[in-house]
């Protein structure tokens, strides 16, 4: 059995979801053997590792994710726009809409989920 990203392998492993750069979010490329990359590029993983030195002996958790106001904004308003998609299609489903439109308002919410997805 042959596993395409995203699915259990024939070992047994599972790969159930694509990993993303610990530093900004990007898909990584499945390498297949071996433990899986963190990072998408050289840089990225310079700048976390800048960004952890930076932190190192304060009481910042090196795993902290600090955000500016307006970055906390934006995402805040990023989320609230799929909340607002899912409640559209919860709507939708409880006035009994047809496949079509069902399929449109779920396209919202994935276009919305994918754009809050994108913080980093």
């Amino acid at each position: 059995m042959t596993a395409s990203p995203g699915q259990m392998t024939s070992r047994g492993g599972t790969r159930n979801r694509p990993q993303t750069c610990r530093w900004c979010g990007r898909e990584v490329a499945d390498a297949g053997l071996g433990r899986r990359r963190q990072y998408c590029r050289q840089s990225c993983r310079q700048r976390a590792y800048e960004q952890r030195a930076l932190v190192k002996g304060t009481a910042v958790a090196e795993d902290a994710v600090v955000l500016s106001a307006e970055e906390a904004s934006e995402l805040s308003d990023r989320v609230y726009q799929v909340r607002c998609a899912a409640e559209d299609m919860a709507i939708a489903i409880e006035e009994g809409a047809g496949p079509g439109e069902l399929r449109e308002l779920c396209d919202a919410v994935m276009r919305a989920a994918r754009a809050a997805d994108g913080w980093r």
